[in-house]
């Protein structure tokens, strides 16, 4: 069982261990906060208009801050930077808890400090991954990677059933508090960090934080196509084989549930996720993988497999005897585990192939691509769908990700023959 469930030997490290134990911690309450926000701006407005521009305050920091935040993360030390972005982010929450418990009632206060709250989150989140090869051994990064998606993927699925079901008992403002609470246990986890600044490579100069500095981490994968071609094998998989925009019109159509949501509806939503969650769960393999460049690909693979699948099966959703919703979210769990697998190798490969004094630039890249690809892949799959309908969009989707993949693989042999370097123990005690 040792080998087949997930490797908890990062955890004897006490760093990660504080940090992975309080993450559990803090994503719950995240998860509320993501709920609350656009139920709260519906309530006020009565629009879903109003709620769709979440998407642009959210996203346009998420970007510009990600790769900033990036950037910093390469200058300035790592723990300094958690510090001040985790009581931002405490910040942010006591705010949202403010507007709501003393009944403010204004959306775009709301969608302002909602835009702050993701400015601070995008320049947390490549620095906290930045951190992992400087208090892992690099033998151990997998295994950490993997254990840390499960707690987010578990945070996405606990956090909106938790939410949705308590907003009418408990309100915004005590889920906003709560949030704010719960943020308290990163930041002690992040206070029992050691100082963190930068290594800097042989001949490279300390650079100021700016645009010339983001140009020249981007600059920095022109020499290095491995890690060029993992974020190009994620664009193509997310592009082309998240189908997420369409589980409404799915549910609706093809399983016969209500226009506004309904279980069906439920079951799409989270079959991705819970896939993630139990891939997770079952990844001690991770650690035993080497040629991690070809294991993306497979994995890729797979995924575009599951989503041919679960398109295929929409063709025969009326009038089959078989029970055609049950095998669709199966095909998507299987697809969200190979997505973990993936997703853990490809953030492996960029913590370890990539040298300390570039690894958070690269890791804001990786924020923006894993934020933006799903988005673009909201309007390519919604476009295409309007013409062609769900299941043509959605296994032909999933048919690019596989022709893509296996294209991205043969124009870039090195990327399939990559194999990971084990080096030695972590650089802090």
């Amino acid at each position: 069982m040792a080998r087949i469930l997930a490797d908890t030997t990062p955890l004897k490290n006490r760093h990660f261990r504080r940090l992975w134990w309080a993450n559990i911690i803090t994503v719950i309450g995240a998860q509320l906060t993501v709920v609350a926000v656009p139920a709260q701006i519906y309530a006020i407005t009565g629009s879903s208009a109003y709620v769709g521009l979440t998407g642009v305050f959210g996203l346009v920091p998420l970007v510009v801050f990600g790769l900033w935040g990036g950037a910093l993360a390469d200058v300035f030390d790592r723990r300094r930077i958690l510090l001040v972005t985790t009581l931002g982010l405490i910040a942010t929450s006591v705010l949202f808890w403010v507007q709501s418990f003393a009944g403010w009632d204004d959306v775009w206060i709301l969608l302002c400090v909602f835009a702050v709250q993701q400015a601070f989150f995008a320049v947390n989140q490549p620095t906290r991954t930045a951190v992992l090869p400087r208090i892992l051994p690099h033998e151990d990064l997998p295994a950490a990677n993997s254990l840390n998606m499960t707690v987010m993927q578990a945070g996405a699925i606990a956090g909106p059933l938790i939410g949705g079901a308590l907003i009418p008992i408990l309100g915004f403002s005590l889920l906003y508090l709560v949030d704010a609470v719960c943020l308290l246990a990163t930041l002690w986890a992040v206070v029992g960090l050691p100082a963190l600044a930068p290594e800097l490579a042989d001949g490279r100069r300390l650079q100021t934080p700016g645009l010339r500095s983001v140009i020249d981490g981007l600059g920095y994968l022109r020499g290095h196509p491995v890690l060029l071609m993992s974020f190009v094998v994620d664009l193509i998989a997310m592009i082309f084989g998240m189908p997420r925009a369409l589980f409404p019109q799915m549910a609706h159509e093809s399983f016969g549930g209500p226009s506004d949501g309904g279980f069906a509806f439920a079951l799409l939503f989270i079959a991705i996720p819970l896939g993630a969650v139990v891939g997770g769960v079952l990844s001690g393999w991770v650690s035993r993988v080497h040629r991690q460049g070809r294991a993306v690909v497979i994995c890729i693979v797979v995924w575009g497999l599951s989503i041919v699948v679960s398109g295929g099966l929409l063709f025969f959703a009326h009038g089959s005897a078989l029970p055609i919703l049950p095998l669709v979210v199966v095909a998507l769990m299987v697809g969200g585990a190979a997505d973990m697998a993936s997703a853990a190798f490809r953030q492996t490969m960029l913590q370890s192939a990539a040298t300390d004094d570039v690894r958070g630039r690269l890791q804001g890249v990786f924020i923006v691509i894993v934020a933006g690809g799903p988005r673009i892949a909201d309007v390519a799959h919604g476009a295409t769908a309007a013409v062609a309908g769900t299941a043509v969009t959605v296994a032909g989707g999933g048919l690019l990700v596989v022709v893509g993949t296996v294209l991205a693989a043969l124009a870039v042999p090195a990327f399939w023959r990559y194999r990971a370097s084990v080096r030695s123990g972590p650089d802090v005690a």
